[in-house]
């Protein structure tokens, strides 16, 4: 049975960005390790909210780019990502809605939970085709 471990951010975005060189060939080995079945790498919901925020904020890339990056990883066969499902679909609703990733994978989760309702100020929710903002 191979060791099950979560990945923490710094690991998904050195893998993602390629710097610096030493840390990203580490995170490449520990991903095709992955990939033999050596080791079982979990990623956690939150580790991909932080990446996002990490690879548009600091590394300004662009919407489309993270979103295709995350999904992409997202859809590697060995990774486990218990809401794998919401993930993609904030990710789509990111790029194509041009809302908050936070408030994207929000609504994702609140559509997986069969809910429609949040109580918000934010006008973005407005945007998104399961959710029903209401006003406190």
């Amino acid at each position: 049975m191979p060791r099950r471990a979560h990945l923490d951010a710094n690991v998904v975005l050195r893998l993602l960005v390629g710097d610096p060189p030493e840390m990203a060939a580490r995170a490449r080995i520990l991903f095709e390790g992955m990939e033999r079945g050596e080791v079982t790498l979990v990623l956690d919901t939150i580790v991909v909210a932080e990446c996002v925020w990490t690879l548009r904020s600091y590394y300004r890339r662009s919407v489309p780019d993270v979103a295709g990056a995350m999904r992409e990883l997202l859809l590697l066969p060995n990774l486990v990502a218990e809401e794998r499902d919401s993930l993609i679909t904030a990710l789509a609703w990111y790029e194509s809605l041009g809302v908050d990733f936070v408030d994207a994978l929000l609504a994702a989760r609140m559509q997986a939970a069969g809910d429609r309702d949040v109580y918000s100020f934010d006008q973005h929710f407005d945007r998104l085709p399961s959710v029903k903002r209401l006003q406190p």
